[in-house]
């Protein structure tokens, strides 16, 4: 698959084994971080943008209570702008699930 294909897909990630021995003020903010190099890692870009959504998800609990998992939909998208320095760019957003149990890496067809 090249690089510059448009995908889409859906994740979990177990952010307690990233954020083990984290100062319990910074466990959030870690998160943050730990989202973004896990985006950067599997849609190979460093421009990686994080839907406002995701950031309520995160921070619902406080700064300290961080879920243990979280759902994640990171697509890969075209860079509109004219004087981007990447032409691809990763957006991720939260996806709501009732258990995060038993879910895999799955190929989401486009919406639009």
């Amino acid at each position: 698959m090249a690089l510059q294909d448009v995908i889409t897909r859906e994740y979990t990630i177990n952010l307690h084994k990233r954020l083990h021995g984290v100062h319990f003020k910074k466990r959030a903010p870690k998160a943050v971080k730990e989202i973004r190099k896990f985006a950067t890692l599997h849609m190979g870009t460093t421009d990686v943008r994080l839907d406002p959504k995701l950031n309520v998800a995160l921070w619902k609990r406080g700064v300290q209570g961080v879920e243990h998992r979280v759902r994640l939909r990171i697509s890969r998208k075209r860079n509109d702008e004219e004087n981007s320095k990447e032409k691809l760019f990763a957006y991720v957003e939260p996806v709501i699930v009732p258990s995060t149990k038993g879910l895999q890496t799955v190929v989401v067809e486009d919406e639009e």
